[in-house]
C-alpha cells in the first residue's frame, strides 16, 4: 500500500487482527425441542461466511451462541480459540452484532446512537469518541446524517447506521442478522457491497445470516445451510449453484405450483 493511499483510506485508521470461529458438535435444546443438532464448521479469520436456511432452522440461535448470549446444550463454540460463552472472551475479542431491525434508539440522533457504546464504556475522551463516530459515518457515506433521528431515515439508511454503529466498536468479528431484509434490490446490493468492502479494506471476519440468494452468491466465500437444526450443506458458491440435495435446490430456487400449493403440506 502506498503512503498516499494509506493516509486517505478511512479504514486504515484502525488495525485489528480478524479472528476465526470454530463450531464443534453444537447442539441446543429448549425443553424437548432440539433446535441445533450436532452442528460443526469453521470460519477462517477475515472470511465472509454466509449462513442460510429456512425460517426456524436455528440460524439466529446459532448466532447467539457465537456472541455468548446462549449456552450450548452440548458441544462448544470457540472464537479466536476461546470459549464464546466465557466472560473473558467478550473482554478480549471485539465482536459486533448488526441486528435485523437495526435496533436503533429512536430518541437519539444518529451521532448519539453511535456514541452510546463508547460513552457508556468510557472508551476515550469525548474528542476521541467523536473521531471514531465520524470515521464510521464517513466509511458508510453517512456524514450528513449525523444530526438526524432514525425516524427520518429510509430503511436502507437505518441499516447503514446500524453497521456504522458496529464499526465504532472497531470489531474483529462482525455478525449480521438478515442485513438485507425489507430492502429493495438496489439497496440490498448496496449492503452486500458494504459487507464485502469491510472485508477487503477493514479486514474483519464476517458471519452473515441471510435468506438472500443473490447476496450469498455474490459475496459468500463459503456457505452453510441449516435445515431442521442440521447443517446440510457446507461449501463455496460454485457448489451452491448446483446443489445435489433436492431440499437445498428447492430452498434456493423454489418452484411455484398453484395447483399443488406447498402451504397445504406444511406442519402445524
Amino acid at each position: 500500500m502506498s503512503e498516499s493511499t494509506h493516509t486517505t483510506n478511512p479504514f486504515s485508521a484502525v488495525q485489528t487482527p480478524a479472528v476465526g470461529v470454530k463450531i464443534q458438535h453444537l447442539s441446543k435444546s429448549f425443553g424437548t425441542v432440539e433446535v441445533l443438532k450436532d452442528v460443526s464448521f469453521e470460519v477462517q479469520p477475515g472470511e465472509i461466511f454466509v449462513l442460510m436456511g429456512p425460517s426456524g432452522s436455528g440460524k439466529s440461535v446459532l448466532l447467539k451462541h457465537i456472541v455468548g448470549l446462549e449456552l450450548p446444550t452440548s458441544g462448544q463454540v470457540l472464537v479466536d480459540g476461546k470459549d464464546a460463552a466465557a466472560e473473558e472472551t467478550r473482554e478480549q475479542v471485539r465482536m459486533a452484532l448488526v441486528f435485523q431491525a437495526g435496533a436503533l434508539f429512536n430518541s437519539l440522533s444518529v451521532y448519539d446512537n453511535l456514541a452510546l457504546y463508547p460513552r457508556e464504556h468510557r472508551v476515550g475522551k469525548e474528542s476521541e469518541i467523536r473521531e471514531k463516530v465520524m470515521r464510521a459515518l464517513q466509511i458508510l457515506s453517512l456524514d450528513n446524517a449525523a444530526a438526524k433521528f432514525p425516524s427520518e431515515l429510509s430503511g436502507g439508511m437505518r441499516k447503514r447506521v446500524a453497521i456504522a454503529r458496529a464499526l465504532v466498536m472497531e470489531p474483529q468479528l462482525m455478525l449480521y442478522d438478515e442485513p438485507t431484509s425489507e430492502l429493495d434490490p438496489v439497496m440490498s446490493a448496496t449492503i452486500a457491497e458494504i459487507i464485502a468492502t469491510l472485508k477487503e479494506e477493514y479486514h474483519v471476519t464476517s458471519i452473515v445470516v441471510s435468506h438472500d440468494r443473490d447476496l450469498t452468491l455474490a459475496i459468500g466465500e463459503r456457505v452453510g445451510i441449516l435445515m431442521g437444526g442440521k447443517l446440510l450443506f457446507l461449501g463455496n458458491g460454485a457448489e451452491l449453484r448446483a446443489p445435489k440435495d433436492p431440499k437445498i435446490a428447492d430452498f434456493l430456487s423454489p418452484k411455484i405450483d398453484v395447483k399443488n400449493p406447498r402451504f397445504r403440506q406444511l406442519e402445524t
